[in-house]
Parts: structure tokens; C-alpha cells; sequence
């Protein structure tokens, strides 16, 4: 990559660091936007741009994925590499999370070796206080010669001075040394690339260090500087030295960094751990672990049925039914009636459906789910369901999109972008899509199997898990074996979260669903309401009848819940909820209507991702053996039921 041209052009600022070490706690703070935040990693998977006005001066912000190091394990962190090693940013923020020191220096280590301007953003200093480890930002900035700004990432403290410090940063001093023979292959292979090009050091040394994805993007990055006969000085510097040269770079930077802890780090031998760490032990203890998630599960349960359902219901009876009242009144019976409060009314249908029925579900689930995510329970639940995992086929770090899968579909089939096993990729993509509810849909269930009562809870969740494991033991057997890849789960310390931070999550949670989801109720209600008027929907319920009151034993009704699971799963809920009080279903419909809605059609975002990381042909034959899957399945649920019911 030739140097920036030095032409004036908007400053550019790029956000890196490890995963989970507040990344986008910073790009928001920034930025002024709001982007999902959370105590795990994988939050942020793709990179996100936006402008910003740091001390007056008008910059791009770009927030990028985790990242290690600049020798690359991964294609999504190659996808960093590559936007850093590209765009030549004016200037580099690194996050750090104090907690875990060491491992972020040694991508300071790489990141200083590339002479790009840097700003370090030290977060969590006040948690490795109180565990005895006291870290002195002012020694580490000395030490590495760049500002060291101590922020905390959840309230925007030290962001005032971490703008400054991005108006005047550091190039910081040159970090590490890796020995005689080491550094002359550097200089070797640095002599054969050409001036022009930038980070000739940090090349020099990927290639001595084999990066595997590094001759493959040579040419696209660099252009023809980095020629095949580069290769071959870089090949004879490494058979010149005789030793592993992956274990000297590695030896010298440990020694680097085990230098700077001793000169910036200071512990106090009297602490013997904490709350924390305790906890986090217990939630992923096979035999603790277990317990402490159902209680969860439990908790989540009686807060949706209990709490939410009492608070849709009194705006059901305060706000809608005096509107529904007055327009029946001012609007005679007829097609405008209709229109507005039909069965398939633009306001009984859409509106009202998703502010009245389901908005006040979410914002109980989202509450509580969001307290869960900042907490940091969700890597613990990853390693608690590591056994499981191994049974169909996933390990390492396929655990983690699985579980995200509760959270939000799309960004979890995003995610899986991280494995490097295609057969993991593709049996996570799949289960991903198949019968686990994200947290919209997991909260609606909850209320909608709340009011059956618990066992209903209890029996439609237990199938769609037995039949998670099912479908992903048969993908494991059909598909090549291919190595599995380690078990290597980050955890993060276990906190109390930030009121302020969860409140603000739910809301912006809840504004993405009014933003995105409303429409979609108003514009589903208005395309149902055409089709029943020209007597489309006649026919298609006509056509499905055999399958829907005979095979599968629901309603017709339900062909509508099923057209919506087309726009949007929480809108087939939503009708679900309705059909459960006007007395439209029983107890064994109620379970069939949740297991074939979670199972049938991901939702069009999901399906846009599995297209992204699949390709065309392979996401829509998922999709097509997904949705036959899911109909087979809820008919044989719905015989099963019938003989203990």
C-alpha cells in the first residue's frame, strides 16, 4: 500500500482493540449514534463508519470487529487488518480492558510497529482497583510513548481527554527487539520492498512469521511492490535462521511486555479474588451452572408473564379499547371500518398489535435480557453448553454464535464468519435459523405459553431443543469431517451493570422495533387486508386446509400467523396473542402455533445473512429444508400431544 497522499482530506480515525473491550462504547460517544453494546464478545461484526467533531475538527470514525493481533487467525480479523493496512488512518484508537493488560499489548506491540499515530483507551481500571491490581496510566504512556487516557467505557468518563489526545497523538517509541538473526531477516526482506510502500517493518515480519493469509492478499493489498521474489528472500531468511522464529518473536514480545507490567503495574498481595470471579465460576459449573439457568429462565418467565402481560392488558383496556370504541362510533360498518379495525385492520392489526400487544412485552424481556448481556452471563452459558456443542459436531468458538442466537439471529449468522471450519459454519448457520427464538420472539413465546400455564412453557420449549439437537446430530453425521477447531472462550469479568447503560440499550432496542418492525406490522395488515378482499386468501386457506386442521390440528386462522413469519416473526405473535383471547386455541394448539412459528421462515434479515455467508443457492435450499422440517415436525407434535392430552 503506496503512503497517504498528503492532499487535505477528512481526518480518518479507526477504533481497534480486543473483542469486548468497549469498542462501541467509544464509536458512540464519539459518533453521537448508538450502536449494541455488550458484555461479550462478537457485539461488533461488521465494521461501521460515521463522522464525528473531535475538538472542533470534522473526522471519520470507524469501528471495526475484535481484533488480536496483526498476525491473523481468522477472516474476520483479516477483514481489520485489511481496512488498517488500506485506508492509512490518520489515527489508531486502541481499547484496552484493563483486566486483560497483557494480551492487549501485544497488539499495542504490533500496532506501535506500524508508526500509525495511536491514542490508548484504558478502560476498566477501577475493577482491577478493587482486585488489588492498581495500573498507573500516566507510567504506561511514558513507557510506550503514546497518551494513555484512563475512560470508562459504560459512562463516557475521560472522553474529553481522550479527544484531546486523539488531536495530539503519539507515534510511540519502537516497542520491541527481537534478536540479531531475527531483525536481520527483517532488514532483508524490508530492503527488497519497495520505499513507497507503507509498514514495510510490520510486512517484513508477517512474512517472517508465515502469515497464512498474508501471501494470498499481498498483491490486492500492496500492489506489484510485494513481488513472488520478495517471497523467496523471505523464505531464505527464514530457513537461514535456525529456530522456530514464531517462538522468538513471540519469547522477545513477552519479555517487552512482562517488562512494562513490572514497570506500570502494581498488585496487592493481599487480594484473593472476588464476587466476580466466584460467580462466574458457579454459572458455568456443570453441576452449579445448570440450576443458575433455569432459575434465569424461571425469572425471565414470571417477568413476561407476570409483569408484561398485566402491563399489555391495562393498555389494551386504557388506550386502545376507548379509540377502537370512538372510531366504531364515527366510522359506520363498511369498508373503511374495515379498513381501520377489521380482522386485518391497518390499526387492530398493525398498530395497535405492535404498540399495545407486543411493545410492552419487549420492553420487559429487553430489560431483562440487556442486564443479562452487560453482566457478562452469556460467555459463562457458552462454556456451560460446551458438552452439548461436541454432541453435534461444533466446538471452540461455534459455541459462541449459537448462544448470540437468542439474542438476534442476523447478527449471530454474521458472526459465524469467525470459524474457520466450513462444516461448523454450515451446521451453525443452520441450527441458527432453525428452532432457536431470537430475544423478540423468545419474550412473545413466553408470553404466549404463559398464558397456558407453565408445563405448556416447559413442553414446547423442550421439543424445539430436542429437535435443535436432533437436526444438528444428523447434519454431523451427513457432513465431512473436517478438525474442529480448539475451545478458546473469552471471559469477561462478571460486573453489576450500569443502570443508566441498560436503560439505554432497551431503548434503543425498542426504537429499532418501533423504526423497523411497526411498518412491517402496518404494511403486512394492509396486504392481508387486500388479499382477503379479492378472495386470495380464501384460496390459500382453501388449498391448506387439509394440511392445517387436519395434519397440524390449528386453526385456519393460523395460515395468517404463518403469511406474517414472512414479514416478521413478532407480528405472527402478535396474531397468535389474539386468536389465545378470543378463544380461537387450545392448549395443544397454543404449543403446535409457538414451535411452527420459531421453526417456520427466519426472518428476512436472518435469510439476507445466510445469503452473505453462504451464497445464494445453498441459504434458499436451508430455507426450503427448514420450512418443510418445520411443518413436518409440528404435525407429528400436534399427533403426540393428542395421545397424553
Amino acid at each position: 500500500m503506496k503512503k497517504a497522499d498528503p492532499e487535505k482530506r477528512i481526518k480518518k480515525v479507526i477504533i481497534a482493540g480486543l473483542p469486548n473491550t468497549g469498542k462501541s462504547h467509544v464509536f458512540n460517544s464519539l459518533t453521537g449514534e448508538y450502536t449494541l453494546v455488550g458484555n461479550y464478545p462478537f457485539t461488533t461484526v461488521e465494521i461501521k463508519r460515521s463522522e464525528g467533531i473531535i475538538m472542533k475538527e470534522k473526522c471519520e470514525i470507524i469501528d471495526t470487529p475484535g481484533l488480536h493481533s496483526l498476525y491473523i487467525h481468522s477472516e474476520e480479523e483479516l477483514v481489520v487488518r485489511d481496512l488498517i493496512f488500506s485506508e492509512s488512518p490518520d489515527v489508531i484508537i486502541q481499547c484496552m480492558d484493563a483486566n486483560r493488560l497483557k494480551q492487549s499489548l501485544t497488539l499495542t506491540a504490533d500496532l506501535l510497529e506500524l508508526e500509525i499515530p495511536l491514542v490508548i483507551a484504558l478502560n476498566s481500571i477501577d475493577e482491577t482497583s478493587r482486585r488489588g491490581v492498581k495500573i498507573d496510566p500516566l507510567a504506561l504512556s511514558e513507557i510506550l510513548g503514546v497518551p494513555v487516557v484512563d475512560t470508562d467505557a459504560a459512562d463516557g468518563s475521560g472522553l474529553d481527554r481522550l479527544k484531546n489526545a486523539v488531536k495530539n497523538p503519539g507515534k510511540g517509541k519502537t516497542p520491541v527487539k527481537y534478536g540479531d538473526l531475527v531483525e536481520a531477516g527483517i532488514s532483508n526482506i524490508m530492503s527488497a520492498i519497495n520505499e513507497s510502500v507503507a509498514y514495510r517493518r510490520k510486512i517484513a515480519i508477517l512474512f517472517l512469521q508465515e502469515d497464512s493469509f498474508l501471501n494470498d492478499q499481498a498483491k490486492k493489498i500492496y500492489g506489484d511492490q510485494i513481488a513472488p521474489e520478495i517471497e523467496a528472500i523471505s523464505r531464505k531468511s527464514i530457513d537461514s535462521i535456525n529456530a522456530k522464529i514464531g517462538r522468538l518473536i513471540n519469547f522477545n514480545r513477552n519479555q517487552w511486555i512482562e517488562n512494562i507490567i513490572g514497570r506500570a503495574v502494581i498488585k496487592d498481595k493481599q487480594f484473593f479474588g472476588g464476587y466476580s470471579e466466584n460467580f462466574g465460576w458457579l454459572c458455568r459449573h456443570p453441576v452449579f451452572g445448570p440450576p443458575i439457568l433455569l432459575a434465569i429462565i424461571i425469572m425471565m418467565y414470571l417477568l413476561v408473564v407476570d409483569v408484561a402481560n398485566v402491563i399489555a392488558g391495562w393498555m389494551e383496556n386504557i388506550l386502545w379499547l376507548p379509540i377502537e370504541h370512538q372510531i366504531k362510533v364515527l366510522v359506520p360498518e363498511g369498508l373503511l371500518n374495515d379498513f381501520l379495525i377489521g380482522d386485518y385492520g391497518v390499526l387492530s392489526l398493525g398498530l395497535a398489535n405492535a404498540l399495545i400487544t407486543v411493545l410492552p412485552i419487549l420492553s420487559v424481556f429487553f430489560l431483562a435480557f440487556n442486564v443479562l448481556e452487560d453482566i457478562g452471563y452469556i460467555p459463562n452459558v457458552c462454556v456451560l453448553t460446551k458438552r452439548v456443542f461436541d454432541k453435534v459436531g461444533l466446538s471452540g468458538s461455534a459455541i459462541m454464535p449459537l448462544v448470540l442466537g437468542f439474542g438476534c439471529k442476523t447478527m449471530a449468522t454474521l458472526t459465524t464468519r469467525s470459524l474457520r471450519s466450513k462444516r461448523e459454519r454450515y451446521i451453525s448457520i443452520y441450527l441458527i435459523a432453525f428452532a432457536i427464538p431470537c430475544a423478540a420472539q423468545l419474550g412473545l413465546n413466553m408470553s404466549i405459553l404463559g398464558r397456558m400455564g407453565i408445563k405448556a412453557f416447559v413442553i414446547a420449549f423442550l421439543v424445539l431443543a430436542f429437535v435443535e439437537i436432533v437436526a444438528g446430530l444428523i447434519l454431523n453425521n451427513i457432513l465431512k469431517q473436517e478438525k474442529q477447531s480448539d475451545f478458546i472462550q473469552e471471559l469477561p469479568k462478571m460486573r453489576l451493570p450500569s443502570i443508566k447503560a441498560v436503560l439505554k440499550k432497551t431503548g434503543y432496542r425498542l426504537y429499532w422495533f418501533l423504526k423497523e418492525a411497526m411498518p412491517v406490522f402496518i404494511y403486512a395488515a394492509v396486504i392481508l387486508f387486500i388479499i382477503d378482499r379479492i378472495g386470495l386468501l380464501e384460496v390459500i386457506k382453501t388449498m391448506v386446509r387439509p394440511v392445517m386442521e387436519g395434519f397440524l390440528g390449528l386453526p385456519i386462522q393460523m395460515v395468517d400467523a404463518l403469511i406474517l413469519c414472512m414479514a416478521r416473526h413478532e407480528a405472527a405473535a402478535a396474531l397468535i396473542i389474539n386468536l389465545i383471547e378470543k378463544g380461537q386455541l387450545n392448549y395443544i394448539q397454543c404449543i403446535v402455533a409457538v414451535t411452527i412459528t420459531t421453526m417456520f421462515v427466519p426472518c428476512f434479515a436472518n435469510i439476507v445473512s445466510m445469503i452473505k455467508e453462504l451464497g445464494l443457492k445453498t441459504a434458499l435450499i436451508m430455507v426450503g429444508i427448514i420450512n418443510l422440517s418445520a411443518f413436518l415436525l409440528a404435525g407429528l407434535l400436534n399427533l403426540g400431544l393428542k395421545l397424553f392430552f
